[in-house]
């Protein structure tokens, strides 16, 4: 398994101009990662090809692999000219992605802020036909690159495990898989264990991260708090340090025979380089490991 970082981590030193995505990847290969996830926000290369140039050249010269690229998209829309409009797109980031010799991308299925009627499962399988067309799109125009689509469990309407698996299943494409977030089984308030264990065998990319966890009635007053789909409250933790039970959840990975790329992603509140850094020594310390007690569930 190779360790490394989403550009997402860092991006509050992207945003206060302390740090540009080259700067990024040569930080990440001064902090022993193995490989880099774009994600972008904070800058674009998908209308900056110099850029995106330089990026590839730049990830190469420092032995970074460029991993995943992860963005929004929405399929999910009111006219078809819309719909059309998105596919399109969503069309000209697989162009960027094999312009970058990149062979793994994200894409959302849905927009990610929603309203409460927009998290159900009526709306939902309403809107699945969309979902699963874009999908499909999107999944045989990235083949002719030999670029692997997947959705994550990421976006509130497509969360839960089983909503993954329901339009995994309906896609139908052996290119089309899951990028599996080890935390965001949390937003729709699903055991992270629960979630991880079930769609493990469709993940060709893992997402790391950590959260504190306080219930619906209990309000933990300031910082950097957000809601779950059900009204409990999360807030981002360094890898280890949170409520998630990283230990079982590395295990379980490690026990599945996964040996693809883990990525950290860091969103909480401590400085991001120092979270970004705790969090993938955590990490691989955790995954060396010889021994986990685990207890059998």
């Amino acid at each position: 398994m190779k360790i490394g970082l989403s550009t997402y981590s860092l991006l509050p030193a992207i945003k206060a101009g302390e740090m540009s995505v080259l700067d990024v990847i040569q930080w990440i290969a001064d902090n022993g990662g193995e490989h880099m996830e774009i994600v972008p926000y904070g800058f674009t290369l998908v209308d900056n090809p110099e850029l995106a140039d330089s990026v590839r050249e730049k990830a190469k010269s420092v032995g970074i692999e460029l991993s995943n690229y992860s963005m929004p998209a929405n399929f999910v829309q009111g006219t078809e000219e819309a719909f059309e409009a998105e596919v399109a797109r969503v069309k000209q980031h697989v162009d960027l992605v094999a312009r970058l010799g990149m062979k793994h991308m994200r894409h959302d299925v849905t927009a990610f802020t929603i309203r409460p009627e927009q998290m159900t499962i009526g709306w939902f399988e309403n809107s699945l036909p969309h979902i699963v067309q874009g999908s499909r799109l999107i999944a045989d125009y990235a083949a002719r690159y030999g670029i692997t689509t997947t959705i994550e469990n990421h976006g509130f309407s497509v969360q839960a495990s089983d909503r993954v698996q329901r339009v995994l299943l309906a896609v139908d494409r052996p290119n089309f898989k899951t990028t599996l977030d080890v935390g965001n089984f949390m937003c729709a308030d699903e055991s992270s264990i629960i979630g991880v264990k079930k769609n493990l065998p469709y993940a060709s990319l893992i997402h790391f991260k950590d959260f504190y966890f306080r219930p619906y009635d209990q309000p933990p007053g300031g910082g950097d708090w957000f809601r779950t789909a059900h009204g409990n409250y999360l807030r981002g933790a360094i890898i280890g340090h949170g409520d998630i039970d990283i230990r079982r959840v590395v295990k379980l990975i490690k026990e599945s025979g996964y040996n693809g790329y883990a990525t950290i992603e860091f969103e909480g509140m401590e400085e991001c380089r120092l979270g970004s850094k705790i969090g993938m020594d955590n990490l691989r310390r955790l995954w060396e490991e010889d021994k986990v007690r685990v207890t059998v569930l």
